[in-house]
């Protein structure tokens, strides 16, 4: 079996907010575009890795969510606590000083785990958490 990943989804709020985070301040390209509006379907990947795709996407738009559930996603979204991707660089520093030369929203810097990773944490504008790795 030959499995790789694809594409992955993140919710957006604001397309605008999240192409500047996802390609002027984590360098991603945009592959599509797709809609209007908040009604906006953004997919980016990182320059190289054109198998590779994160698909940004306006929450809770499928028919089949119930308004509680649509309340639990944007509510979960406010607190960060929704979705999250990790991430991995050559020089974690230096990519976390850019991304905070952008005013990125600061999780946690660069920090020495106990389990053998070093890595950071921000939040794109939806609130997704993006943790950094320093790649091994």
């Amino acid at each position: 079996m030959d499995l790789r990943i694809h594409s992955s989804f993140l919710p957006h709020e604001d397309p605008e907010a999240s192409l500047a985070f996802y390609r002027d301040a984590l360098g991603f390209d945009i592959r599509l575009d797709v809609g209007q509006g908040t009604m906006r379907w953004i997919t980016v990947g990182p320059p190289g890795q054109p198998d590779t795709s994160i698909v940004l996407h306006p929450p809770a738009v499928d028919p089949g969510i119930t308004d509680e559930e649509r309340r639990t996603v944007q509510e979960m979204m406010a607190k960060g606590t929704y979705a999250m991707l990790v991430l991995t660089t050559a020089d974690l520093d230096a990519t976390f000083d850019a991304l905070q030369a952008r005013d990125v929203e600061v999780v946690q810097e660069p920090t020495d785990q106990p389990y053998g990773l070093r890595d950071c944490a921000v939040r794109d504008p939806a609130g997704n958490m993006i943790r950094i790795n320093q790649a091994q």
